[in-house]
């Protein structure tokens, strides 16, 4: 799943940033209301953690923004401001929960997850492709009867290649829905995760799960 968090507090946007990308999210991350509100018009975010009081332009004109041009995405606001009028104001412009600072990570979480899973119909909690199973609860892999062990990056980015079996990924919205927006094209970081990936859940078994399409990208189905 993909974050936005836009926050102007450096130690607190890092904190929440590395707390995220060990849950296996992808993150990107604005430090002013500007750069915030771009990022969330033209990138599609599971989710965005949302300061009020950002530099340029505010968190309330942000989400009041959003919705007037019909962009749904749910939206924490995570700010100091703790009246009962900020929040009223908040949520009536259209924010869908309010965290106030100093908060525990493992709230904030637990409040991403559950907005997440309130966008969706049916939230799977398992994910299978051939005899490779994921489950997002447990953060568990296996293949047949093998647990394979994955780094957060590993799992983030197998989990998109499950949540798209049979679309051909290119390397762009591989690079932007894993690593997201601030990622470097010019280094082989994908390459060497997908080669880890295959030397862990394909090698040794007969039916390959990741394939690669010449002059495109990358495939994930059972052939």
């Amino acid at each position: 799943m993909r974050i936005l968090v836009v926050e102007d507090e450096v130690k607190v946007l890092n904190f929440i940033r590395k707390g995220l990308q060990e849950n296996a999210y992808t993150v990107d991350t604005a430090s002013d209301g500007e750069e915030g509100l771009f990022l969330a018009e033209e990138n599609e975010y599971d989710c965005i953690v949302l300061d009020i009081m950002l530099p340029k332009v505010d968190g309330y004109q942000i989400i009041r923004t959003l919705r007037s041009k019909r962009i749904k995405t749910p939206v924490i606001f995570l700010t100091a401001k703790d009246t009962v009028s900020d929040r009223v104001k908040g949520l009536d412009y259209g924010a869908d929960d309010y965290l106030v600072k100093p908060f525990a990570f493992a709230e904030l979480l637990a409040r991403i997850k559950a907005l997440v899973r309130r966008e969706k119909d049916k939230p799977q909690d398992v994910l299978g492709v051939a005899d490779l199973t994921m489950n997002l609860l447990q953060h568990k892999v296996q293949r047949g009867t093998t647990v394979v062990e994955l780094t957060p990056k590993e799992f983030a980015l197998l989990r998109y290649f499950m949540e798209h079996c049979g679309q051909v990924l290119t390397r762009t919205m591989i690079s932007e829905n894993v690593w997201g927006y601030n990622f470097d094209s010019m280094t082989n970081v994908i390459d060497v995760h997908i080669n880890s990936l295959r030397e862990k859940i394909d090698k040794g078994f007969d039916q390959k799960l990741i394939h690669t399409v010449r002059g495109v990208g990358y495939v994930f189905e059972q052939r």
